[in-house]
């Protein structure tokens, strides 16, 4: 059972505890959780995947995204936003996503909210709520890390008001973590050496 302490993985190196669970979670954590993410499409599909993943596990998610890269046109907002309702139909029937109708039908909203931004809106409204790291402490215990943030709330509060749906802010802060704007890795943990 963790403290909330940094643990020894398999190879010895000191990880954020969650990331030890499977080697899905070994990779993902090592990888990409918190390293920094630009471009409108790969925001929209974490800021999608961020939401369907609410009140589930991330693993759920994480297991499910080629599934999701594949029934949402790779997270291509233009593709995404001319999707029909057969598209809809299909999604909803797809064993390879998550089949929520109110998740699935804010993903397709989003898309059409977003085809009217202009290019790198996204990327910099989302880049604009990212707090000066300095101003952070860091985690050295998963007790030191939120789960909503003034930033965070910020971000939602934004997106909502441009009319994006499933973007609370607990979804904004996990896209925050996600997408590196925060670097919440512990201090002892090698990811955080590693960026």
């Amino acid at each position: 059972m963790s403290d909330g302490n940094a643990l020894v993985g398999a190879d010895g190196a000191l990880r954020c505890p969650w990331a030890l669970s499977t080697p899905d979670y070994v990779t993902y954590h090592d990888e990409e959780w918190g390293r920094p993410v630009h471009g409108d499409d790969a925001l929209f599909e974490r800021l999608s995947l961020e939401a369907f993943q609410s009140g589930l596990s991330w693993i759920t998610i994480l297991r499910r995204r080629p599934g999701f890269r594949a029934a949402f046109a790779d997270f291509r907002i233009a593709s995404v936003a001319v999707f029909t309702d057969e598209d809809r139909a299909r999604l909803l029937a797809d064993p390879g996503i998550i089949r929520n109708r109110a998740k699935v039908d804010a993903t397709l909203a989003n898309a059409r909210v977003l085809a009217g931004w202009a290019p790198g809106d996204l990327d910099e409204l989302i880049w604009s709520h990212a707090p000066d790291p300095a101003g952070r402490p860091v985690p050295k215990t998963l007790a030191d890390v939120p789960a909503v943030t003034e930033e965070s709330t910020a971000l939602s509060k934004a997106l909502k008001k441009r009319g994006l749906r499933f973007v609370g802010p607990t979804t904004a802060y996990a896209l925050m973590q996600a997408c590196g704007l925060v670097d919440d890795h512990l201090e002892a943990c090698v990811a955080r050496s590693a960026r």
